[in-house]
């Protein structure tokens, strides 16, 4: 399983002051993402700041 913390979709949520994944699961993917019947998280984006940067050059 991906680590969520280094995802894009892994956000801080000021109501709840928690971080949670901005992605919106149907009720089937959720399921299955909780039980681990997905290898890896399909909405996986690794969350690098610098790949703008990068391209500037």
């Amino acid at each position: 399983m991906d680590n969520c913390e280094s995802c894009s979709n892994y956000v801080y949520e000021e109501e709840s002051a928690t971080y949670c994944c901005a992605v919106d699961l149907d009720e089937d993917e959720m399921g299955a993402f909780l039980v681990g019947h997905t290898a890896s998280c399909p909405y996986y984006s690794f969350d690098d700041e610098y790949a703008i940067v990068r391209k500037q050059n």
